[in-house]
This record gives C-alpha cells, structure tokens and sequence, in this order.
C-alpha cells in the first residue's frame, strides 16, 4: 500500500493542508478576497505575481491567465477592486463597509462611552480594525488613548445588554441586583441586597451612560437603572407591565425632560435667560423650543422639565444668568435647595 505523506511533517499545519488539490482550488477565490480586504487600499497594491505567490502559500497553484478571471468574478460579486497600471501597477480594493473616517468615529465613540470596560473597549477597537487593511488598521491603533480613562469595570455590560433587550424582545419582566459603591470602593446592594423586579420598557443612552427604563409596579412608576450597575440580570416567566407608560416614538423628548436621568414631577417651567446663554438652552432643550426676547436683551423660555435636584444643579451652574420665574412651587423649592446648601458653609 502507497504510504500518504503529508506537510504536516516539514512545517506547521496550514488551512487546507488535508485538502484534495481539486478542493484546494476551490477556496481561491476565498483566499484573493481575503488579500485584498487585508493587504490592500489605495497606498498598497497586489500585483498578478504577488497574488500568484501568496496562493502558492496556500498550496493552490494558479496562472497568470486565471488570476485575471478571478478578479472579474470578485467584481462581478460586488467587490469594488480597482486596477492601477503604470510602473506600480497592481491591485486594491477601493470601497469597504466602512470609511476610514467612519472607523474613526466609531473607535472614538467606544473610547469615550464610560460604561464599556477598558478591555472590552481594546476587544472592540482590535475588531474595528479588521474592517480596515492592516495598514489603516495601525492609524486605528495610534488612535487609541484609553489609559486612565474613567470606564466601567462590569465586564457583564455586553450580556446585560443583550439580556434586556431579549426580555423586551419576548415581553417577560426581569429579576437583577443593583449596587452602589461605598467610601472604600466596595459595591453594596441596594434594597438590602433584595432583588428587583422590573418590567424593562427601553434602554437609552444618556450622559456617557447606558440606562434602563423600567416600569416599577410596586411603585406604580417608571425608574431608570445604570444598566452597568445591574448584576445577575434573570429573564422570568411574568409578563411586563406598564408599556402604556412610555411612548418609545417620543424617547428623545422624554430623555429632555430628565436630567441626570434623574426623575422628578413634570412641569412647566418658565425661567428668564440672559441673551448670550441662547445656544445653552436650544442645546438643552432643542431647537424646537420657544424663546421670547426681552427689551433688555434677556429671553424667557417655557420648558417642560422633571423637577429634581439636577435641574436644580444645571440652573446653578448658570449663575445669575437664569432665574426661574414659576410656578412658584418650583421657585421655592429651589430657594430652600440654594439655603440648604448655603447653610453648610456658614
């Protein structure tokens, strides 16, 4: 009996290795795609002979002729492969799923989002950067500047996202854990470590920060819950309520009114502006919001907002520039806020 030998012996195992040659030649197209997607942009070419190698490598054997067929199937697939003739002569793809702007944004966007961990957001960033050729890939990777940042350290993030969106998905309440941290950094259950049950409504990103918004039947009301302070997130078997509490076509408004995501009692506000603090309101409140000028040069704007200490804490932070004109519940209010915390400091 004739003995098989393999290349097995001479080096490392290859893909296709234990391949019939007859099947081999059947990934070529596979493998000049791969080529390109990795090997190539508009700095970087494959010429014929480069191709022609590289499937050597493979242990496909291939012509000149073919190879030519081969890039006319690819385009006929849909893949924008530019020819480039002249004394660098060769080929590149042109057009990818993403732009190398795009890529940018989007690495940008997971470096800046608080609640991805630093190495979920280095995980993200390396598959980022397979979208690209491993020459844009490495202004990818100059990009990143996450040491120090302030991130999330729930490694769960990812699952807990997954897990609410698949009990909205199949309408069933769930069950988690939420925790705090304490002075010493530890995390400390709340509700004394008793579980919560939610009916999840929606998740909303607000402030660097995914959030839940979530129907509290004990309560009678909608909550929010920093989705990267939930743990051991369960799927149960009991049907959500309060759907018809939470107008999804209108979650953007929604998100205006709160701040902090912070709920409080919706009202209309009426506060006085100075002049050059329009771009903070129409930023705040959108484009869409009323606002009246003054003969001083002052505008008043009506706003509807969820009172809570938050928004009490962002019309400080306009100084002399705001002052809330009514209903006059909401101003007192917010006097006996500013003498609570001017009374710390006498």
């Amino acid at each position: 009996m004739r003995r098989l030998r393999t290349r097995s012996s001479r080096r490392g195992i290859e893909a296709g290795d234990f391949l019939p040659r007859s099947e081999k030649q059947k990934l070529k197209l596979i493998y000049i795609e791969r080529m390109l997607r990795e090997r190539t942009d508009a700095d970087h070419l494959l010429t014929v002979r480069d191709i022609i190698d590289e499937l050597a490598n493979y242990g496909i054997c291939a012509e000149r002729k073919s190879i030519y067929s081969d890039i006319d199937e690819l385009r006929e697939a849909g893949l924008d492969i530019e020819s480039v003739k002249g004394r660098s002569s060769g080929y590149y793809l042109a057009s990818r799923e993403f732009e190398m702007p795009e890529l940018k944004l989007l690495v940008d966007s997971v470096q800046a989002s608080r609640f991805i961990s630093q190495k979920k957001s280095l995980a993200l960033i390396e598959k980022l950067s397979a979208l690209c050729s491993k020459f844009e890939a490495q202004q990818l990777r100059r990009h990143v500047y996450i040491a120090g940042r302030v991130k999330s350290d729930n490694e769960s993030i990812y699952y807990n996202i997954d897990r609410i969106h698949s009990a909205i998905a199949v309408d069933r309440r769930i069950e988690f854990d939420y925790f705090e941290y304490s002075p010493q950094k530890q995390r400390i259950l709340r509700h004394n470590g008793a579980r919560y049950d939610i009916s999840p409504i929606a998740l909303i990103w607000d402030d660097e920060y995914y959030y839940m918004v979530g129907f509290d039947a004990a309560a009678d009301c909608l909550k929010h819950y920093r989705v990267d302070k939930m743990t051991k997130i369960e799927i149960t078997d009991r049907p959500r309520m309060g759907k018809d509490r939470f107008d999804e076509q209108n979650s953007a408004q929604y998100t205006n009114l709160l701040f902090g995501m912070f709920s409080g009692e919706v009202k209309n506000v009426r506060i006085r502006f100075r002049g050059n603090l329009a771009g903070v309101v129409l930023d705040r409140f959108g484009l869409d919001t009323q606002l009246v000028p003054e003969p001083n040069g002052d505008f008043i704007a009506n706003v509807k907002v969820a009172v809570s200490p938050q928004f009490f804490g962002w019309l400080f932070g306009l100084g002399d520039g705001a002052k809330i004109l009514s209903p006059d519940d909401v101003v007192e209010a917010f006097a006996a806020e500013l003498s609570a915390v001017t009374k710390q400091y006498r």
